[in-house]
């Protein structure tokens, strides 16, 4: 399960010392303390807010993805030190890469592209594999371009409360188990794939919430409140405004997500609530990508 984007990579000549190894569960506390400052360091550097707010979360995070069946994860070694990690989220046809970070005092040495080619080696005989990078990484967008990734989409994070109420004739509630068929198979028509095992993860964490329109799940999203892992699917771009306001009107929280910036008209809607852009990022894609043909919002597991 992919929590973050993908952030500081290294592409400069490989160290001799370099091991690449599967992680296990007693690679946590390394995991996270440099994903931590890998992206606290590269983030402020450049004037944003980090993606996570401190170490225990990222704990937290990288425990999830190391201890998940459906995640691949591997860890960069030098002296028999973990310099670096990065995660392959398996559990769906198309897979998603991410977080992949390095330590911040050793950049440029060809970390990253290591660790991201043993990902790709495990992920060569699926459908496709996808990426969020944030789009003033430049290094990272290079990588991933060299290693064979093309540009789908521009999409930025965006957070707030949305301002409007609710349509009349529409219910926004929690997902349900008996939505999963429902949820699933809107996501089919939309991407062409299934996105069954995020949604069941999801249910798992009691954060997925689903429009129904005349009895019937007309849109559903993830989880509202932490836009790292919060996908969206609707079976138009009404759908998904209405979804958006529910869910806002349903959390107690600033909601959070990453809105696809070329379906303009959405993207002027959530302007047009007081949502906040926080950053801008990209999606990249290798092997199979059809165009959603819907309404839709990306997770970083695109």
């Amino acid at each position: 399960m992919t929590l973050l984007t993908p952030s500081i990579v290294a592409t400069g000549p490989v160290p001799p010392a370099i091991e690449i190894r599967e992680a296990v569960p007693a690679d946590t506390d390394a995991v996270a303390r440099i994903m931590y400052e890998a992206f606290r360091r590269f983030h402020e550097s450049r004037g944003f807010t980090p993606d996570v707010p401190d170490l225990e979360t990222t704990t937290g995070i990288a425990a999830g993805q190391i201890e998940d069946p459906a995640s691949y994860g591997v860890v960069a070694l030098s002296a028999g030190r973990i310099v670096g990690s990065n995660f392959l989220s398996e559990g769906d046809a198309i897979r998603g890469v991410g977080p992949i970070s390095v330590d911040p005092d050793i950049q440029d040495a060809g970390v990253g592209r290591l660790l991201m080619q043993a990902v790709l080696k495990r992920g060569a005989k699926a459908r496709g594999v996808r990426l969020l990078q944030d789009a003033f990484n430049t290094k990272s967008m290079a990588l991933y371009a060299s290693l064979g990734f093309r540009v789908r989409e521009p999409v930025v994070v965006m957070t707030g409360r949305p301002r409007d109420r609710l349509p009349a004739g529409t219910q926004v509630r929690p997902m349900a188990p008996a939505d999963l068929i429902a949820a699933d198979n809107l996501a089919r028509r939309v991407h062409g794939y299934a996105r069954g095992a995020e949604l069941r993860a999801a249910l798992g964490r009691g954060t997925p919430v689903v429009l129904v329109h005349d009895g019937r799940v007309v849109a559903y999203m993830t989880m509202p409140n932490m836009w790292l892992l919060n996908h969206a699917v609707a079976e138009s771009q009404a759908d998904l405004m209405a979804l958006v306001l529910g869910a806002g009107a349903a959390s107690p929280e600033p909601i959070g997500f990453l809105a696809p910036i070329r379906h303009a008209e959405f993207f002027r809607w959530c302007l047009g609530q007081g949502l906040q852009i926080v950053k801008p990022m990209t999606l990249m894609t290798r092997g199979e990508y059809s165009e959603p043909r819907g309404a839709w919002i990306p997770s970083v597991l695109y």
